[in-house]
């Protein structure tokens, strides 16, 4: 048994089966909806969200565990003489890295904090390839120098179905909401040095822009890693997400295709029937 444990935020929005296989730890964020808090995937899920915005039109406030919290969740390793390996959501995106670095100064080097630059499944394939890393043998060293020359080449993008939850965030302006809503305008939002950001503007149905997305990615990233790939959406129509996967699987040559679906905290954010698909580069 490797005395290297991986854990992460619980925005890398990797399956159950994926965190019990590879021994992956979760701090889970806080989802606050009115006077009460929830834990990220534990009392909260997404269909809460929709609800909740459905019925009052009030987004979800979301929340850092504080350094206090990162130090007793990793102190439970420590005490149990292993090296921990963190991944955090962006530190753009949530101050959940500053409070985990903080709290991991405490260990005398025997917990590394990596500010992933993602969120989502662009998270967890980090989280994945360290995985992958520990099991070939590596050193905690190793493999931290490794994720933290791969955060660059992760492509972390999605296309929302509706700009709403976005504006009503404040992540875009009254003009881009409506000129979206009017016109059938879908995003395609990408994220470059940690940050997220519209790349290109597709038209049209959902099914169509996603054709358009994944062929894109094609003509982008004609090199990229082979071991994995991320399909992972915020409770989209089924067959959206079916159009997504076969032409992920006819146009790339993945060894693994997951679908996953976004937590509590993503969702927050994105919307219903928001659908990416992510993988690392070269």
């Amino acid at each position: 048994m490797s005395d290297i444990v991986i854990t992460s935020d619980s925005t890398c929005d990797l399956s159950e089966e994926q965190l019990e296989k590879n021994g992956i730890s979760l701090m889970r964020l806080s989802v606050i909806l009115g006077a009460h808090t929830y834990k990220d995937g534990v009392d909260i899920m997404p269909a809460d969200i929709f609800r909740h915005f459905d019925e009052t039109g009030e987004l979800p406030k979301t929340a850092a565990p504080s350094t206090e919290e990162y130090t007793e969740f990793f102190k439970q390793f420590t005490d149990a003489g292993k090296t921990v390996i963190h991944f955090n959501i962006s530190s753009k995106a949530s101050g959940s890295h500053g409070f985990a670095a903080a709290a991991a100064k405490q260990f005398d080097g025997k917990v590394l904090v990596v500010d992933s630059h993602a969120l989502s499944t662009g998270q967890g394939l980090l989280v994945m390839k360290a995985c992958d890393l520990r099991d070939e043998g590596k050193s905690a060293k190793e493999i931290y120098d490794e994720i933290m020359s791969l955060r660059e080449k992760v492509n972390t993008s999605f296309v929302p179905d509706t700009l709403l939850y976005l504006y009503k965030g404040g992540r875009c302006s009254t003009l881009s909401y409506y000129g979206a809503k009017v016109l059938s305008i879908h995003p395609l939002i990408d994220m470059k040095d940690g940050e997220l950001y519209p790349k290109k503007k597709y038209i049209g149905k959902m099914s169509r822009c996603i054709r358009n997305y994944i062929n894109d990615l094609v003509a982008e990233y004609p090199s990229y890693d082979k071991r994995r790939c991320f399909v992972t959406h915020s409770n989209a129509d089924p067959e959206l997400v079916e159009l997504a996967k076969s032409m992920v699987e006819e146009l790339f040559d993945f060894e693994e295709i997951d679908e996953t679906v976004a937590g509590s905290i993503i969702t927050s954010h994105c919307g219903r029937n928001t659908l990416g698909v992510l993988f690392i580069t070269k």
